[in-house]
Order: structure tokens, then C-alpha cells, then sequence
């Protein structure tokens, strides 16, 4: 049946998804055996758009520094960064914090 999550993309990341910032996706796991690492896997394959961007997201397997990364409005380092096990309804946000200017 898969695990029903919101994931967004702010500060500009939406970029890297064809300029949608939020998505409803279904992670193709059955729920308590899927973490976030495979919900970032997810991302890379389903949702990031130009396989180019992918290094603006990942760097050496994760999330990059630079990004900020919240699971349901907690820091991920809180939650247990990758080893965090997804949920239905869980919200998931990016936010690049490097900016321009």
C-alpha cells in the first residue's frame, strides 16, 4: 500500500523539483520498515526532476549541508536523522539555507 507523506522544498530547492514546492507522495514501503534514508532515495529518483540536480541535494549519500531538513516541524537531527522511521502523514521539508546575493 506504501506510506502516504508531504514533502516540501523551500528557500529556493524547489528548483531542483520543476518549481513545485510541495508533493504528496506514496514511498513505495510498507510502513515501520522505511527510513528516511529511504524516503531521500525517494526523492533522487522520483521527484528531483533533471538527474543534473541531484548534487544539489545529495552529497556523499544524504542530505547535503546547507539544507535544512525537518521531519514534521523537528529538526532531523532530533528524530535521528536517516534512522528515522517514516509514518503516514509525516511532513518532510528541505529548505536550502544558502542563498544568493
Amino acid at each position: 500500500m506504501g506510506i502516504r507523506v508531504k514533502i516540501e522544498f523551500l528557500g529556493g530547492l524547489d528548483v531542483i523539483s520543476s518549481g513545485v514546492r510541495e508533493h504528496k507522495a506514496v514511498v513505495p514501503l510498507e510502513e515501520g520498515e522505511a527510513t528516511m534514508k529511504d524516503l531521500v532515495e525517494y526523492v533522487t529518483h522520483n521527484i528531483i526532476s533533471d538527474p543534473k540536480d541531484i548534487p544539489v541535494f545529495i552529497e556523499d549519500d544524504t542530505v547535503r549541508p546547507g539544507i535544512l531538513v525537518l521531519i514534521n516541524d523537528t529538526d532531523w537531527e532530533l528524530e535521528g536523522q536517516e534512522e528515522y522511521v517514516l509514518e503516514s502523514g509525516d511532513v518532510f521539508t528541505f529548505t536550502s539555507t544558502l542563498h544568493g546575493g
